[in-house]
């Protein structure tokens, strides 16, 4: 029954639509957590944390609250301008398209090292359909800028991506040693994606310079300071090791408290449909695991990674770049974590899902919540194909995947 439930869900989490129920991935993850207390599956103890054994425990409330906090300090970095400051400050530098494409490439990608890549990608995308239109400039390759480039950049650190905040949970490695061995296959990647796209579009670039013309920003200088330097204080909490979750909430709630504005209209910011994804996600997994099914599947991988260490790295490496797109990269976490702890290099194994589950993102165009939200704000203006994308997603995650690969080896050869 766990089996079965979990497989319907997945319809729904794959973006299949059936004729008889209308529901998106938030609703069918809902239905299917919900399924699996009805059919006793899940207790409602495990499902709120109150069961005697707290490894029984069903939804992972550090990931939540972490993600609720790096939410919440988004939010107001937002209402402040900065997303739009920073932007139009990279364009204003850039004067010509090339260099205009490298720029939104890297803007997005060391924001959403440190805040989630989704709002990264929900703040971006206007600005730059805004500045492309102006200058007369094709917007596909600049919107692959901003969702590729948020997608490599995002696996930098844990509060970079969703699954990477599921990793951190599940790991318990620390803030500052993972970003030393992420950080340099996180900027490789980048880079790869903006030399990519620079290829790629060679022909639909001009070579003439141009002015951009930014709309005028209003910003608010005095929450900008306050957000930045709870922002700030929230990544020094990280690297010295307090609590990542309960750091990044007090930071979020202390900027709510000193704004001065009305906390609702930050709190409206906030993705609460993503927090409710997650949360019925956690019961829909944690009950395929409770009845075996999640080491059953492993077993099936199991001679894809049987042999000496770096064989099993590379097999788990293989299954998780294409896992994540089969299963969508945040469900494939929830199960994979499970066991990475039996693998015979754990920590390197714990680096190599984050790789591999975020580059994957930019493999196909529902890869990645990113691209979606790229996408669906260009609604109207640009039109992107599966296939369309599938040419770019391809060449540039192939390399970048393997690339950032065999960073994470030979630093873990260098710095075990």
């Amino acid at each position: 029954m766990a089996l079965a439930i979990f497989l319907f869900t997945y319809i729904f989490i794959a973006g299949a639509r059936l004729p008889f129920v209308k529901l998106d991935r938030p609703g069918g993850a809902l239905l299917g957590a919900t399924l699996m207390v009805v059919v006793g599956v899940v207790t409602p103890a495990e499902v709120f944390g109150h069961s005697a054994d707290r490894g029984q425990q069903a939804i992972d409330m550090d990931t939540l609250v972490l993600l609720l906090g790096m939410m919440l300090l988004a939010a107001y970095l937002a209402q402040a301008n900065f997303f739009r400051a920073a932007g139009a400050k990279a364009l204003r530098v850039a004067h010509t398209p090339r260099l205009l494409l490298v720029a939104v490439t890297f803007v997005s990608a060391v924001l959403s090292a440190f805040l989630v890549n989704d709002t990264v990608c929900l703040f971006l995308t206007p600005l730059v359909l805004v500045v492309v239109e102006d200058a007369r400039l094709p917007p596909v390759p600049y919107l692959l800028a901003v969702c590729m480039g948020s997608n490599s950049g995002s696996v930098a650190t844990f509060t970079g991506n969703p699954q990477n905040m599921l990793i951190q949970g599940a790991s318990g490695l620390g803030y500052a040693r993972f970003a030393g061995y992420m950080a340099l296959p996180a900027l490789i990647s980048t880079v790869i994606v903006a030399v990519a796209l620079l290829y790629l579009f060679r022909k639909q670039l001009p070579t003439a310079r141009f002015d951009t013309h930014p709309p005028p920003l209003d910003v608010d200088r005095r929450l900008l300071a306050l957000a930045l330097g709870s922002l700030l204080g929230v990544v020094v909490a990280f690297f010295v090791g307090l609590p990542m979750s309960w750091s990044a909430l007090a930071g979020g709630v202390l900027v709510m408290s000193l704004s001065g504005h009305e906390s609702r209209e930050a709190l409206e910011r906030v993705d609460w449909v993503l927090l409710l994804f997650f949360a019925s996600l956690f019961v829909v997994v944690h009950g395929v695991n409770k009845e075996g099914w999640a080491e059953e599947i492993r077993q099936v991988f199991s001679p894809l990674m049987a042999g000496p260490p770096w064989r099993e790295t590379l097999g788990f490496a293989f299954l998780t770049l294409v896992a994540s797109n089969l299963f969508s990269n945040v469900p494939f976490v929830m199960l994979a974590r499970a066991w990475v702890p039996a693998m015979q290099q754990p920590e390197l194994a714990w680096h190599v899902l984050a790789l591999g589950s975020t580059l994957a993102g930019n493999l196909t165009l529902v890869g990645s919540v990113a691209n979606l939200i790229v996408f669906e704000a260009a609604r109207g203006k640009v039109r992107m194909g599966f296939v369309d994308y599938l040419r770019v997603g391809v060449p540039v995650t192939l390399i970048s995947f393997v690339v950032g690969l065999g960073v994470l080896l030979a630093e873990h050869a260098l710095f075990p």
